[in-house]
C-alpha cells in the first residue's frame, strides 16, 4: 500500500526577491519612476490583505514596466494557476490570428465546419449562426448547451434550441467559446494550444502552458489554461501595445481593436464592470478600460488612459470587490509625470509585497488523547474512509494528517503558523501542488486548510473531538455550487 509523502517540506515565502530574469521578460522599475505612488500602492495591497483574503498574485505594469509584484504565500511566481474563464481572451486572439492567415472569416457560418454532427433537420436560426456570433455570446440560444462526457460537445451544442436570431441576444456562453476552439482546430488542423504556442506562448516567453481537452480532443476554449502570473501581464501589455511586441506584430491591430470594443450591450448599471459591454471575448470596464476575466477572480485588466496592465489570481466569490479596489486605490496612484522617489514608501512596500502570505489556522488549544486514533468513517460521497493525526515537532509543524480515501493513503504535514508545500489530494481534487497548514483552534477543535496551489481552491478541514468520535466539517473557499459537504462522523477503531 503506498503511502504519499508531503516531504522535504518548505515555508513558500512571497517570492518577490528571486532574480527577476528568470521569473519573465517585462522589465522592472520603481513606482515612482513611472508616475506611480508606492504609498498608494501599499494602500491597495493592506485594503485587498484585510478586507478579502483571497488574493493569490498581483502584478502592476505602468509605460511597459512591472512596479509591483506580489504572491500570497503559498503562491509563487513560477507556478502556474487555472485562468478559468480568462481563457476565452486567447481564444479570441487565436481567431485574430487565424483570419489574419486567411484560415477563418468572422461571417464563416458555424454549422458548415461540422457538417456530420449537425441535427438532421437544422433550423433556419442554426444555420445563421455565424463565427461573430460565438465570439460575441450572441449565438441565440437561451440557456447554455451541456458539455456532457459520453457525448461529442460539438454535436450537444448544435442539437440546443436556438431561440433567437444570432446576432441579437446576449447570453454568456462557455460552449460558444468551445465551438470557437473547434473551428480553430478544423481550420487550423491543430489544438488552440499548439497553434498558439509557436504565434503567441513562445514569443511573449509563456514557458510550458497547459490547456485542458474535451473528450473528443479539442481545447477547451473557454477555460482550461494555466499559466503564470507574469504571462497574465505580458498578454495584457501586448493588446496595450495594439498586438505587437519587440518589433514584430502578432496579432492584427485591427483585430486588438475589434475584440476589445463594445461589440455588444449586456446591460446598463453604471456601477457594475459586467454591464459596459462585450467584444469579442473580452469585457469592457469602467473608466474605459478593458479585461479577460475568469471565475473566482483571475484577471487581466488593461488601462489604455492610463498606460497601465494589470494582473491578479485569487480565489474569491466577489470579483467586483476587486475591480472597485483597483477603481479606489490604483487609478489615483496613477499619475501623468514620474514622481520624486520615495525610498521609505519604497521600502515599506516591497516589505510588505515580499510577506504577502494566505491567513493560516491559529490557536493554542493542548490536545487530548487524539493522537495514535484512527477515525473511520461510514460509506460517502467524499468518499473519505479513514483519518488520525500524528504530533508536529513542536515549532515548524503543527501535526501530520494521516488519511485514507479509495483505499489510498496520503500523509499531509501541516504548517504551524505557515504553509508547507509538497502534493496533496483531497475529495475531487486529484494530487497535484499543495501546501498545508493547521493549528488546534481550541482543546478539542483542530483546523486544517489545505491550498491547492495551481488552482483558486481553499479547503478547511475543521475536526472536533469528543472521546471516541471525531466531527469533520469540510468547506471549500469558492466553487461553481456548493461549497460545503455534508458533515462526517467517524470512531476511533
Amino acid at each position: 500500500m503506498k503511502t504519499l509523502l508531503i516531504g522535504s517540506l518548505v515555508c513558500i515565502c512571497s517570492a518577490a526577491c528571486l532574480p527577476r530574469e528568470a521569473a519573465g521578460a517585462l522589465p522592472r522599475s520603481s513606482p515612482e519612476a513611472q508616475g506611480v505612488s508606492s504609498t498608494r500602492l501599499l494602500a491597495f495591497i493592506d485594503e485587498a490583505d484585510e478586507k478579502l483574503d483571497s488574493l493569490h498574485s498581483f502584478m502592476l505594469v505602468r509605460h511597459g514596466h512591472v512596479v509591483a509584484e506580489g504572491w500570497w504565500s503559498p503562491y509563487t511566481p513560477e507556478a502556474r494557476h487555472a485562468l478559468y474563464s480568462l481563457s476565452k481572451s486567447f481564444t479570441s486572439t487565436a481567431v485574430g490570428i487565424a483570419i489574419a492567415e486567411g484560415k477563418l472569416r468572422l461571417d464563416d457560418e458555424v454549422l458548415k465546419f461540422f457538417p456530420e454532427e449537425a441535427p438532421a433537420e437544422p433550423s433556419s436560426q442554426l444555420k445563421s449562426m455565424r463565427l461573430q456570433d460565438l465570439l460575441r455570446m450572441n449565438t441565440g440560444q437561451q440557456t447554455e448547451p451541456p458539455r456532457p462526457l459520453d457525448q461529442s460537445w460539438t454535436k450537444a451544442f448544435l442539437a440546443h434550441p436556438v431561440p433567437f436570431k444570432p446576432g441579437t441576444h446576449f447570453h454568456y456562453n462557455t460552449s460558444a467559446t468551445y465551438m470557437t476552439s473547434a473551428m480553430v482546430q478544423k481550420a487550423a488542423g491543430e489544438t488552440l494550444l499548439d497553434y498558439l504556442r509557436p504565434r503567441l506562448f513562445d514569443p511573449l516567453g509563456i514557458s510550458s502552458p497547459t490547456w485542458e481537452l474535451s473528450p473528443q480532443g479539442i481545447s477547451t476554449g473557454g477555460y482550461g489554461l494555466s499559466i503564470r502570473t507574469e504571462d497574465i501581464a505580458a498578454f495584457g501589455q501586448l493588446y496595450l501595445q495594439k498586438g505587437r511586441w519587440e518589433g514584430k506584430q502578432l496579432v492584427p491591430e485591427a483585430w486588438v481593436e475589434a475584440a476589445t470594443a463594445r461589440q455588444t450591450s449586456n446591460g446598463s448599471n453604471p456601477h457594475s464592470d459586467w454591464d459596459q459591454g462585450y467584444g469579442y471575448q473580452f469585457w469592457r470596464c469602467r473608466h474605459g478600460a478593458y479585461r479577460g476575466d475568469g471565475a473566482f477572480g483571475q484577471f487581466c485588466i488593461v488601462l489604455p488612459e492610463q498606460d497601465a496592465v494589470i494582473a491578479i489570481t485569487s480565489g474569491l466569490k466577489d470579483m467586483q470587490s476587486v475591480l472597485n479596489l483597483i477603481w479606489d486605490h490604483l487609478l489615483t496612484a496613477m499619475q501623468g509625470a514620474t514622481l520624486a522617489e520615495n525610498p521609505e514608501g519604497l521600502a515599506t512596500l516591497q516589505h510588505r509585497l515580499k510577506r504577502l502570505t494566505l491567513r493560516t489556522p491559529e490557536g493554542d488549544g493542548r490536545p487530548g488523547d487524539v493522537f495514535g486514533k484512527t477515525f473511520r468513517f461510514p460509506p460517502n460521497d467524499s468518499p473519505l474512509e479513514a483519518i488520525s493525526l500524528e504530533p508536529g515537532d513542536g515549532e515548524r509543524v503543527a501535526a501530520a494528517m494521516v488519511t485514507r480515501a479509495n483505499g489510498r493513503e496520503q500523509r499531509i504535514l501541516l504548517g504551524r503558523s505557515h504553509w508547507l508545500a509538497g502534493k496533496a489530494s483531497w475529495n475531487r481534487f486529484a494530487e497535484q501542488p499543495a501546501a498545508a497548514s493547521g493549528a488546534w483552534a481550541t482543546d478539542n477543535l483542530f483546523v486544517a486548510k489545505l491550498c491547492f496551489t495551481e488552482t483558486p481552491y481553499v479547503v478547511t478541514l475543521r475536526m472536533t473531538f469528543e472521546g471516541d468520535e471525531v466531527e469533520l466539517a469540510t468547506e471549500t473557499n469558492v466553487g461553481f455550487g456548493g461549497t460545503r459537504q455534508a458533515i462526517l462522523t467517524g470512531t476511533a477503531e
